[in-house]
Protein backbone atom coordinates (compact mmCIF):
# COMPACT_ATOMS: atom_id res chain seq x y z
CA UNK A 1 0.00 0.00 0.00
CA UNK A 2 3.06 2.42 -0.04
CA UNK A 3 3.01 3.16 3.84
CA UNK A 4 7.54 3.17 4.43
CA UNK A 5 8.90 -0.14 5.81
CA UNK A 6 9.99 2.02 9.26
CA UNK A 7 6.34 2.77 9.83
CA UNK A 8 5.24 -0.13 9.48
CA UNK A 9 7.79 -1.90 11.62
CA UNK A 10 6.96 1.03 14.78
CA UNK A 11 3.04 0.00 14.09
CA UNK A 12 3.56 -3.46 14.42
CA UNK A 13 5.45 -3.35 17.46
CA UNK A 14 3.27 -1.13 18.79
CA UNK A 15 0.02 -2.84 18.42
CA UNK A 16 1.16 -6.30 16.89
CA UNK A 17 0.30 -7.39 13.67
CA UNK A 18 -3.03 -9.98 14.81
CA UNK A 19 -5.67 -6.80 13.45
CA UNK A 20 -5.17 -5.84 10.27
CA UNK A 21 -7.59 -3.06 10.75
CA UNK A 22 -6.03 -1.68 14.04
CA UNK A 23 -2.79 -1.42 12.01
CA UNK A 24 -4.07 -0.12 8.96
CA UNK A 25 -5.83 2.65 10.85
CA UNK A 26 -3.08 3.20 12.99
CA UNK A 27 -0.45 3.59 9.96
CA UNK A 28 -3.25 6.30 8.85
CA UNK A 29 -3.18 7.76 12.00
CA UNK A 30 0.65 8.06 11.44
CA UNK A 31 0.28 9.57 7.95
CA UNK A 32 -1.93 12.20 8.86
CA UNK A 33 0.05 13.43 11.72
CA UNK A 34 3.50 13.36 9.36
CA UNK A 35 1.68 15.12 6.61
CA UNK A 36 0.87 17.77 8.85
CA UNK A 37 4.41 17.71 10.36
CA UNK A 38 3.37 17.14 13.68
CA UNK A 39 6.16 14.30 14.13
CA UNK A 40 8.98 14.87 16.12
CA UNK A 41 12.66 13.53 15.12
CA UNK A 42 12.26 10.43 16.68
CA UNK A 43 9.20 9.80 15.25
CA UNK A 44 10.51 9.89 11.61
CA UNK A 45 9.25 7.15 9.35
CA UNK A 46 10.94 7.58 5.98
CA UNK A 47 13.13 5.58 4.43
CA UNK A 48 16.78 6.51 4.82
CA UNK A 49 17.61 4.88 1.41
CA UNK A 50 15.24 6.87 -0.88
CA UNK A 51 13.43 10.40 -1.47
CA UNK A 52 16.21 11.86 0.39
CA UNK A 53 15.93 16.12 0.46
CA UNK A 54 19.22 16.94 1.35
CA UNK A 55 22.47 16.22 -0.23
CA UNK A 56 24.72 13.62 1.56
CA UNK A 57 27.68 14.42 3.21
CA UNK A 58 30.11 13.45 0.24
CA UNK A 59 28.84 16.85 -0.90
CA UNK A 60 27.09 15.23 -3.88
CA UNK A 61 24.75 18.05 -4.92
CA UNK A 62 24.66 17.47 -8.73
CA UNK A 63 23.10 14.47 -7.70
CA UNK A 64 20.47 15.87 -5.73
CA UNK A 65 19.48 19.04 -7.68
CA UNK A 66 18.85 16.24 -10.74
CA UNK A 67 16.63 14.02 -7.92
CA UNK A 68 15.17 17.51 -7.03
CA UNK A 69 14.51 18.24 -10.97
CA UNK A 70 12.81 13.95 -11.79
CA UNK A 71 10.91 15.00 -8.57
CA UNK A 72 9.69 17.74 -10.04
CA UNK A 73 9.22 16.49 -13.20
CA UNK A 74 7.01 13.68 -12.57
CA UNK A 75 4.99 16.16 -9.53
CA UNK A 76 3.71 17.36 -13.11
CA UNK A 77 3.29 14.60 -14.70
CA UNK A 78 1.46 12.95 -12.44
CA UNK A 79 -0.68 16.36 -11.94
CA UNK A 80 -1.69 16.35 -15.91
CA UNK A 81 -2.97 12.55 -15.45
CA UNK A 82 -5.31 14.30 -13.36
CA UNK A 83 -3.67 13.39 -9.38
CA UNK A 84 -3.66 16.28 -6.97
CA UNK A 85 -0.36 17.50 -6.36
CA UNK A 86 -0.66 16.63 -2.53
CA UNK A 87 -1.18 12.54 -3.63
CA UNK A 88 1.69 12.67 -5.88
CA UNK A 89 3.98 14.51 -3.38
CA UNK A 90 3.11 11.96 -1.08
CA UNK A 91 3.66 9.28 -3.28
CA UNK A 92 7.02 10.62 -4.31
CA UNK A 93 7.96 10.86 -0.71
CA UNK A 94 6.27 7.07 0.38
CA UNK A 95 8.54 5.46 -2.40
CA UNK A 96 11.34 7.70 -3.67
CA UNK A 97 11.70 9.69 -6.68
CA UNK A 98 13.52 7.43 -8.56
CA UNK A 99 10.28 4.86 -8.76
CA UNK A 100 9.14 4.84 -12.28
CA UNK A 101 6.47 6.32 -13.10
CA UNK A 102 3.76 3.69 -13.78
CA UNK A 103 4.82 2.19 -10.27
CA UNK A 104 3.71 6.01 -8.39
CA UNK A 105 0.73 5.61 -10.30
CA UNK A 106 0.05 2.23 -8.74
CA UNK A 107 1.24 3.81 -5.40
CA UNK A 108 -1.30 6.46 -4.87
CA UNK A 109 -3.85 4.35 -6.23
CA UNK A 110 -2.94 1.61 -3.36
CA UNK A 111 -3.34 4.42 -0.64
CA UNK A 112 -6.88 5.10 -2.35
CA UNK A 113 -7.91 1.95 -1.68
CA UNK A 114 -6.36 2.02 2.06
CA UNK A 115 -8.18 4.92 2.67
CA UNK A 116 -11.92 3.26 1.58
CA UNK A 117 -10.71 0.29 3.20
CA UNK A 118 -10.57 1.66 6.24
CA UNK A 119 -13.45 4.02 6.02
CA UNK A 120 -15.93 1.26 5.17
CA UNK A 121 -15.05 -0.97 8.26
CA UNK A 122 -15.30 2.30 10.94
CA UNK A 123 -18.85 4.14 10.46
CA UNK A 124 -18.83 7.95 10.21
CA UNK A 125 -19.55 8.50 14.29
CA UNK A 126 -17.04 5.74 15.30
CA UNK A 127 -13.89 7.67 12.49
CA UNK A 128 -14.81 10.85 14.11
CA UNK A 129 -14.23 9.70 18.21
CA UNK A 130 -11.65 7.77 17.09
CA UNK A 131 -9.94 10.57 15.32
CA UNK A 132 -10.73 13.09 18.21
CA UNK A 133 -9.17 10.45 20.90
CA UNK A 134 -6.55 9.27 20.09
CA UNK A 135 -3.15 11.42 19.16
CA UNK A 136 -4.71 14.46 19.50
CA UNK A 137 -6.25 13.76 15.93
CA UNK A 138 -7.66 16.72 14.40
CA UNK A 139 -5.80 15.51 10.96
CA UNK A 140 -7.40 12.53 10.92
CA UNK A 141 -10.57 13.68 11.33
CA UNK A 142 -9.54 15.60 8.06
CA UNK A 143 -8.32 12.22 6.77
CA UNK A 144 -10.87 10.39 7.23
CA UNK A 145 -13.73 13.01 5.63
CA UNK A 146 -11.50 13.03 2.95
CA UNK A 147 -11.56 9.10 2.50
CA UNK A 148 -15.13 9.10 2.72
CA UNK A 149 -15.22 11.61 -0.46
CA UNK A 150 -13.23 9.40 -2.48
CA UNK A 151 -15.38 6.45 -1.66
CA UNK A 152 -18.22 8.42 -2.74
CA UNK A 153 -16.07 9.24 -5.89
CA UNK A 154 -14.73 5.75 -6.65
CA UNK A 155 -17.87 3.70 -5.92
CA UNK A 156 -18.74 3.83 -2.20
CA UNK A 157 -21.82 3.45 -0.89
CA UNK A 158 -23.20 7.27 -1.48
CA UNK A 159 -26.56 8.32 -3.23
CA UNK A 160 -25.86 7.88 -6.92
CA UNK A 161 -23.12 5.34 -7.24
CA UNK A 162 -22.92 3.39 -10.02
CA UNK A 163 -24.87 -0.41 -8.90
CA UNK A 164 -22.72 -3.37 -8.34
CA UNK A 165 -22.52 -6.22 -10.31
CA UNK A 166 -25.60 -7.54 -8.16
CA UNK A 167 -27.40 -4.89 -9.12
CA UNK A 168 -27.41 -3.25 -5.58
CA UNK A 169 -26.50 0.45 -5.04
CA UNK A 170 -25.21 -0.11 -1.05
CA UNK A 171 -22.04 -1.89 -2.09
CA UNK A 172 -18.95 -0.80 -3.60
CA UNK A 173 -17.85 -2.56 -7.11
CA UNK A 174 -15.55 -5.06 -5.58
CA UNK A 175 -12.15 -4.48 -7.61
CA UNK A 176 -11.39 -7.76 -9.36
CA UNK A 177 -8.95 -10.50 -8.38
CA UNK A 178 -6.09 -10.64 -10.06
CA UNK A 179 -6.41 -12.14 -13.59
CA UNK A 180 -3.17 -14.33 -13.46
CA UNK A 181 -3.35 -17.55 -12.15
CA UNK A 182 0.27 -18.46 -11.94
CA UNK A 183 1.00 -16.40 -8.68
CA UNK A 184 2.04 -13.35 -10.23
CA UNK A 185 0.47 -9.59 -10.19
CA UNK A 186 -1.80 -8.73 -12.31
CA UNK A 187 -0.35 -5.36 -13.80
CA UNK A 188 -2.81 -3.52 -15.65
CA UNK A 189 -4.67 -0.61 -14.19
CA UNK A 190 -7.78 -1.64 -14.82
CA UNK A 191 -10.19 -4.93 -14.33
CA UNK A 192 -12.85 -6.86 -16.90
CA UNK A 193 -15.78 -8.00 -16.36
CA UNK A 194 -16.80 -11.59 -17.97
CA UNK A 195 -19.42 -14.17 -17.67
CA UNK A 196 -17.26 -17.41 -18.31
CA UNK A 197 -17.88 -19.94 -15.71
CA UNK A 198 -14.91 -19.84 -12.94
CA UNK A 199 -15.10 -23.49 -12.18
CA UNK A 200 -12.43 -25.74 -13.99
CA UNK A 201 -10.10 -23.56 -15.36
CA UNK A 202 -6.91 -24.60 -16.54
CA UNK A 203 -3.64 -23.16 -17.52
CA UNK A 204 -2.09 -23.42 -21.17
CA UNK A 205 1.31 -26.11 -20.39
CA UNK A 206 3.74 -25.89 -20.53
CA UNK A 207 3.44 -22.93 -17.69
CA UNK A 208 4.99 -19.80 -18.52
CA UNK A 209 8.31 -18.93 -16.87
CA UNK A 210 8.00 -16.92 -13.66
CA UNK A 211 11.22 -15.18 -13.33
CA UNK A 212 13.99 -13.49 -16.13
CA UNK A 213 16.49 -16.31 -15.77
CA UNK A 214 13.75 -18.98 -15.74
CA UNK A 215 12.98 -17.26 -19.13
CA UNK A 216 16.47 -16.60 -20.50
CA UNK A 217 18.56 -18.41 -18.43
CA UNK A 218 21.66 -17.30 -20.15
CA UNK A 219 21.58 -13.94 -19.37
CA UNK A 220 22.33 -14.99 -15.55
CA UNK A 221 26.04 -15.24 -16.78
CA UNK A 222 26.67 -11.28 -17.08
CA UNK A 223 23.55 -9.98 -14.17
CA UNK A 224 25.24 -8.57 -11.51
CA UNK A 225 24.75 -9.12 -7.56
CA UNK A 226 23.74 -5.59 -7.15
CA UNK A 227 20.45 -5.52 -9.55
CA UNK A 228 18.06 -7.46 -7.59
CA UNK A 229 15.32 -7.77 -9.93
CA UNK A 230 13.60 -11.18 -10.53
CA UNK A 231 11.04 -10.22 -13.05
CA UNK A 232 10.47 -7.35 -15.71
CA UNK A 233 7.86 -4.49 -15.72
CA UNK A 234 5.22 -3.91 -17.63
CA UNK A 235 5.92 -4.41 -21.33
CA UNK A 236 5.69 -1.01 -23.32
CA UNK A 237 5.41 0.15 -27.25
CA UNK A 238 9.04 2.15 -26.90
CA UNK A 239 12.55 1.03 -25.65
CA UNK A 240 15.45 2.36 -24.54
CA UNK A 241 17.51 4.52 -27.29
CA UNK A 242 21.52 2.81 -28.36
CA UNK A 243 22.44 6.29 -26.71
CA UNK A 244 20.46 5.23 -23.47
CA UNK A 245 22.79 1.96 -23.27
CA UNK A 246 25.79 3.36 -24.28
CA UNK A 247 25.56 5.30 -21.57
CA UNK A 248 24.61 3.05 -18.57
CA UNK A 249 27.41 1.00 -19.86
CA UNK A 250 30.15 4.02 -19.57
CA UNK A 251 28.78 4.57 -16.00
CA UNK A 252 29.11 0.81 -14.52
CA UNK A 253 32.77 0.81 -16.29
CA UNK A 254 34.32 3.96 -15.01
CA UNK A 255 32.32 3.20 -11.31
CA UNK A 256 34.55 0.66 -10.14
CA UNK A 257 33.46 -2.96 -8.86
CA UNK A 258 30.57 -2.69 -7.50
CA UNK A 259 29.55 0.65 -8.66
CA UNK A 260 29.49 3.29 -6.40
CA UNK A 261 25.79 3.54 -4.76
CA UNK A 262 24.70 6.74 -6.80
CA UNK A 263 25.48 5.22 -10.46
CA UNK A 264 23.94 1.63 -8.96
CA UNK A 265 20.59 3.96 -8.72
CA UNK A 266 20.66 5.25 -11.77
CA UNK A 267 21.47 2.16 -13.57
CA UNK A 268 18.52 0.01 -11.87
CA UNK A 269 16.16 3.10 -12.94
CA UNK A 270 16.85 3.17 -16.08
CA UNK A 271 17.27 -0.78 -16.18
CA UNK A 272 13.36 -1.32 -14.85
CA UNK A 273 12.30 1.61 -16.53
CA UNK A 274 13.21 -0.12 -20.15
CA UNK A 275 13.24 -3.02 -18.96
CA UNK A 276 16.82 -3.39 -19.77
CA UNK A 277 18.66 -6.81 -19.63
CA UNK A 278 22.31 -7.84 -19.25
CA UNK A 279 23.86 -8.85 -22.43
CA UNK A 280 27.70 -8.62 -21.71
CA UNK A 281 29.96 -7.17 -19.58
CA UNK A 282 28.71 -3.78 -18.79
CA UNK A 283 26.36 -4.05 -20.96
CA UNK A 284 23.02 -3.95 -20.65
CA UNK A 285 20.23 -4.10 -24.13
CA UNK A 286 16.88 -3.95 -24.18
CA UNK A 287 14.05 -6.90 -25.28
CA UNK A 288 14.84 -8.15 -28.41
CA UNK A 289 10.73 -8.58 -30.46
CA UNK A 290 11.21 -12.25 -30.60
CA UNK A 291 11.44 -12.06 -26.77
CA UNK A 292 8.33 -9.78 -26.28
CA UNK A 293 6.69 -12.51 -28.22
CA UNK A 294 7.40 -15.35 -25.83
CA UNK A 295 7.10 -13.35 -22.56
CA UNK A 296 3.33 -12.67 -24.40
CA UNK A 297 2.60 -16.19 -25.09
CA UNK A 298 2.55 -15.67 -28.75
CA UNK A 299 4.18 -18.09 -31.26
CA UNK A 300 7.70 -17.24 -32.65
CA UNK A 301 8.10 -14.54 -35.43
CA UNK A 302 4.25 -13.68 -34.44
CA UNK A 303 4.77 -9.75 -35.50
CA UNK A 304 8.14 -10.32 -38.02
CA UNK A 305 7.82 -8.68 -40.95
CA UNK A 306 7.56 -5.51 -39.60
CA UNK A 307 9.12 -2.87 -38.89
CA UNK A 308 11.03 -2.98 -35.47
CA UNK A 309 9.61 0.00 -34.19
CA UNK A 310 5.36 -1.16 -35.16
CA UNK A 311 6.70 -4.10 -33.76
CA UNK A 312 7.55 -2.96 -30.39
CA UNK A 313 4.44 -1.24 -30.82
CA UNK A 314 1.96 -3.77 -31.67
CA UNK A 315 3.53 -6.31 -28.67
CA UNK A 316 3.21 -3.18 -26.12
CA UNK A 317 -0.57 -2.95 -26.60
CA UNK A 318 -1.06 -6.79 -26.94
CA UNK A 319 -2.44 -9.00 -23.66
CA UNK A 320 -0.86 -11.92 -22.33
CA UNK A 321 -1.85 -14.84 -24.10
CA UNK A 322 -1.88 -16.99 -21.18
CA UNK A 323 -4.00 -15.08 -18.62
CA UNK A 324 -6.38 -15.14 -21.35
CA UNK A 325 -6.36 -18.63 -22.42
CA UNK A 326 -6.59 -19.24 -18.69
CA UNK A 327 -10.40 -17.84 -18.55
CA UNK A 328 -11.29 -18.98 -22.14
CA UNK A 329 -10.32 -23.17 -20.91
CA UNK A 330 -14.04 -23.32 -20.05
CA UNK A 331 -14.81 -23.06 -23.66
CA UNK A 332 -12.88 -26.38 -24.52
CA UNK A 333 -16.20 -28.57 -22.79
CA UNK A 334 -18.87 -25.83 -23.29
CA UNK A 335 -18.12 -25.93 -27.22
CA UNK A 336 -16.67 -29.52 -28.26
CA UNK A 337 -17.53 -28.36 -32.29
CA UNK A 338 -16.08 -24.86 -31.77
CA UNK A 339 -17.25 -21.35 -31.84
CA UNK A 340 -18.31 -18.02 -33.34
CA UNK A 341 -16.69 -15.39 -32.15
CA UNK A 342 -17.19 -11.75 -32.35
CA UNK A 343 -13.32 -9.58 -31.57
CA UNK A 344 -13.78 -5.96 -31.07
CA UNK A 345 -10.75 -4.40 -30.92
CA UNK A 346 -8.62 -7.30 -31.73
CA UNK A 347 -5.29 -6.01 -32.06
CA UNK A 348 -2.67 -8.87 -33.15
CA UNK A 349 -4.89 -11.69 -32.14
CA UNK A 350 -4.22 -12.31 -28.30
CA UNK A 351 -7.99 -13.76 -28.04
CA UNK A 352 -8.02 -15.54 -31.44
CA UNK A 353 -4.54 -16.96 -30.63
CA UNK A 354 -5.47 -18.08 -27.16
CA UNK A 355 -8.31 -19.90 -28.23
CA UNK A 356 -5.85 -21.48 -31.08
CA UNK A 357 -3.56 -22.72 -28.32
CA UNK A 358 -6.49 -24.22 -26.22
CA UNK A 359 -7.88 -26.27 -29.12
CA UNK A 360 -10.63 -24.54 -29.79
CA UNK A 361 -11.75 -24.67 -32.94
CA UNK A 362 -12.65 -21.06 -34.74
CA UNK A 363 -15.93 -21.71 -37.19
CA UNK A 364 -15.75 -18.15 -37.97
CA UNK A 365 -14.49 -14.68 -36.55
CA UNK A 366 -15.44 -11.45 -37.26
CA UNK A 367 -12.40 -9.34 -36.18
CA UNK A 368 -13.05 -5.22 -36.08
CA UNK A 369 -9.15 -3.73 -35.43
CA UNK A 370 -8.36 -0.19 -37.05
CA UNK A 371 -4.61 -0.69 -37.17
CA UNK A 372 -3.56 -1.39 -40.08
CA UNK A 373 -0.43 -3.12 -38.72
CA UNK A 374 -2.31 -5.00 -36.54
CA UNK A 375 -4.52 -6.31 -39.43
CA UNK A 376 -1.83 -7.18 -41.46
CA UNK A 377 0.19 -9.45 -38.35
CA UNK A 378 -3.36 -11.07 -37.60
CA UNK A 379 -4.24 -12.14 -41.11
CA UNK A 380 -1.28 -13.74 -41.72
CA UNK A 381 -1.31 -15.84 -38.82
CA UNK A 382 -4.83 -17.02 -39.82
CA UNK A 383 -4.23 -17.46 -42.95
CA UNK A 384 -1.21 -19.54 -41.82
CA UNK A 385 -3.10 -21.42 -38.79
CA UNK A 386 -7.31 -21.44 -39.50
CA UNK A 387 -9.40 -23.09 -41.78
CA UNK A 388 -12.61 -20.88 -40.83
CA UNK A 389 -14.67 -17.50 -42.17
CA UNK A 390 -12.25 -14.59 -41.14
CA UNK A 391 -14.51 -11.37 -42.00
CA UNK A 392 -12.46 -8.03 -41.36
CA UNK A 393 -14.25 -4.55 -40.12
CA UNK A 394 -12.15 -1.27 -40.06
CA UNK A 395 -13.57 0.43 -37.33
CA UNK A 396 -15.84 -0.60 -34.34
CA UNK A 397 -18.05 2.53 -35.66
CA UNK A 398 -18.53 1.34 -38.95
CA UNK A 399 -20.63 -2.22 -37.41
CA UNK A 400 -23.85 -0.07 -37.05
CA UNK A 401 -26.77 -2.00 -35.84
CA UNK A 402 -27.76 -3.21 -38.64
CA UNK A 403 -24.98 -4.66 -40.05
CA UNK A 404 -24.43 -6.63 -36.81
CA UNK A 405 -28.30 -7.81 -36.93
CA UNK A 406 -27.20 -9.27 -40.44
CA UNK A 407 -24.43 -11.20 -39.20
CA UNK A 408 -25.98 -12.45 -36.31
CA UNK A 409 -28.36 -14.11 -38.56
CA UNK A 410 -25.61 -15.08 -41.39
CA UNK A 411 -24.02 -17.36 -38.69
CA UNK A 412 -26.86 -18.24 -35.93
CA UNK A 413 -25.03 -16.02 -33.45
CA UNK A 414 -22.38 -15.41 -31.66
CA UNK A 415 -20.45 -17.65 -28.95
CA UNK A 416 -18.10 -15.23 -27.28
CA UNK A 417 -18.08 -11.82 -28.02
CA UNK A 418 -14.56 -10.86 -26.64
CA UNK A 419 -12.69 -7.36 -26.92
CA UNK A 420 -9.52 -5.53 -26.10
CA UNK A 421 -8.77 -2.22 -25.14
CA UNK A 422 -9.96 0.32 -27.58
CA UNK A 423 -6.64 2.22 -26.24
CA UNK A 424 -3.26 1.96 -27.02
CA UNK A 425 -0.08 2.14 -24.48
CA UNK A 426 -1.75 -0.47 -21.96
CA UNK A 427 1.40 0.12 -19.86
CA UNK A 428 -0.96 3.17 -18.18
CA UNK A 429 1.57 6.29 -19.52
CA UNK A 430 -0.74 6.72 -22.06
CA UNK A 431 -3.27 9.46 -20.19
CA UNK A 432 -4.31 11.86 -22.97
CA UNK A 433 -6.09 9.22 -25.29
CA UNK A 434 -7.41 7.65 -22.25
CA UNK A 435 -8.99 9.36 -19.52
CA UNK A 436 -11.24 7.74 -17.77
CA UNK A 437 -14.18 6.56 -20.08
CA UNK A 438 -13.71 10.15 -22.09
CA UNK A 439 -10.45 10.14 -23.37
CA UNK A 440 -10.34 10.50 -27.05
CA UNK A 441 -9.69 6.50 -27.81
CA UNK A 442 -11.28 4.74 -24.53
CA UNK A 443 -14.39 6.77 -25.13
CA UNK A 444 -14.78 3.69 -27.88
CA UNK A 445 -15.39 1.33 -25.17
CA UNK A 446 -18.79 2.15 -25.28
CA UNK A 447 -19.35 0.86 -28.61
CA UNK A 448 -18.62 -2.62 -27.34
CA UNK A 449 -21.73 -1.94 -24.35
CA UNK A 450 -23.69 -1.00 -27.79
CA UNK A 451 -22.82 -3.75 -29.80
CA UNK A 452 -23.31 -5.99 -27.27
CA UNK A 453 -26.86 -5.35 -26.14
CA UNK A 454 -27.52 -5.62 -30.13
CA UNK A 455 -26.24 -8.78 -30.28
CA UNK A 456 -28.24 -10.44 -27.05
CA UNK A 457 -31.66 -8.70 -28.65
CA UNK A 458 -30.97 -10.22 -32.00
CA UNK A 459 -29.89 -13.75 -30.65
CA UNK A 460 -33.47 -13.75 -28.49
CA UNK A 461 -35.36 -13.51 -31.45
CA UNK A 462 -34.11 -15.95 -32.91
Amino acid sequence: MGFPKKMVVKGIKEIGHSDGNALLELLLTYKALEDGDDLDSENSYGDDNVGDTEPDSSGSTVEFLRDMSEKDEKIKSLVDMGFSEYEANMAIKRCGVDLDLCELVDSISASQIAEDIHSRNLSDHQATDRCFNSFGGRKKARLMEESKKKRNQYGGSAEGNQPSLNGSHDEPMPLPNPMVGFNLPAARKRGYIHNLPIENRSPLLPMPPKTIFEAFPHYKKWWPSWDSRTQLNCLRTGVASAKLTERIGRAVASSGSPPSRSVQKYVMNECKKGNLVWVGKNKVAPLEPEEMEYLLGFPKDHTRGLGITERYKSLGNSFQVDTVAYHLSVLRVMFPNGVTVLSLFSGIGGGEVALHRLGIHMKAVVSVEIGKANKMIFRSWWDQTQTGTLIEIDDVKSLIDDRIVSLVSRFGGFDLVIGGSPCNNLAGCNRYNRDGLEGEQSALFYHYFRILNVVKSAMARM
